[in-house]
């Protein structure tokens, strides 16, 4: 299977996940089972997760994964974002979704799908990524409601989700780039009400990781630790409850510890509106070709 397939596949299986997880009642469910049930079904499917599904509620914008035995519990007057990741011997396919069952926050999903797929309908080779950003902003307040303006899409490539280069949700002054032949991106507008900042904030919560550096610690245990998640996830980001089945849970938060001390590890923050309004987000990954765009993620 080459390269191209692999994304196809990847694609294939995380618009499958996504679809399902759509579709699913999560009412009255906690975040842990929603997570391992989704990140089974990439399994299911001949996937693997390309990083901990996001399940992030109202005004947490993104970066939230379940702890191991998470407790929050989805409520009906909630707003989920469900963000997958699927990769094939780690080409990767990044897609997401906004559930809610309070039909006051319907019309906000719309618009984030909205200008999802009108900023996908300019987007072939050449295209300037100011111009996607352009017609993102401009969708979303044409409807009244104000984009994320510090959250962007990006450059995918093999164990690497966040690979350099940022699609912006607004138009942009100065650098930007053209999209190019056969490279991966994912656009994702996040989409937030009219009273909303607008800007996203680092919260407290840490529950994502992912390696930054192997450079050794020159402590055994923790060097064996490290080895150990970098023979599990090379570069790609992960989370507890990833494995606990491997190493009892204070001990692996320990360990995490010294190694985000020490750099070696990354732990990513959850992103917090601003004004702690409502965020939506939808999500596809393209592929430009010469005379037209693949949307792996459909």
């Amino acid at each position: 299977m080459d390269i191209f397939d692999n994304y196809v596949k990847a694609g294939k299986i995380a618009s499958q996940v996504r679809e399902y997880a759509r579709t699913q009642d999560h009412t009255g469910r906690c975040l842990s089972e929603i997570c391992n049930d989704i990140e089974q079904e990439i399994f299911k499917k001949g996937g693997e997760p390309a990083f901990p599904v996001n399940v992030s509620l109202n005004d947490i914008a993104a970066h939230y994964t379940a702890v191991p035995n998470d407790p929050i519990i989805v409520k009906n007057t909630d707003v989920l974002k469900i963000d997958v990741g699927v990769h094939i011997d780690g080409y990767i396919a990044d897609t997401a979704v906004t559930v809610s069952y309070d039909t006051k926050y319907q019309n906000l999903i719309d618009i984030a799908e909205r200008a999802l797929d009108e900023a996908i309908g300019i987007s072939r080779s050449n295209t300037r990524v100011s111009e996607i950003g352009r017609i993102i902003e401009k969708t979303i307040t044409k409807y009244g409601c104000k984009p994320i303006q510090n959250l962007s899409g990006h450059s995918l490539e093999r164990y690497t989700i966040h690979a350099g280069k940022s699609i912006p949700n607004i138009w942009t002054i100065g650098h930007s780039f053209n999209l190019s032949v056969n490279n991966v991106y994912a656009i994702e507008p996040f989409v937030t009400t009219s009273d909303g900042q607008g800007v996203v904030y680092e919260g407290k919560i840490k529950n994502i990781f992912g390696i930054g550096s192997r450079k050794r610690t020159k402590e055994q245990k923790t060097d064996d630790f490290l080895e150990y998640l970098w023979n599990k996830f090379k570069t790609l980001p992960f989370a507890l409850r990833w494995i606990v089945n491997e190493y009892e849970e204070k001990e692996a938060l320990y360990l995490l510890e010294i190694l985000v001390k020490k750099k070696n590890v990354h732990a990513y923050p959850i992103l917090v509106e601003g004004a702690n309004r409502i965020v939506v987000q939808a999500e596809h990954t393209i592929i430009p070709q010469e005379s037209n765009t693949l949307t792996i993620t459909k």
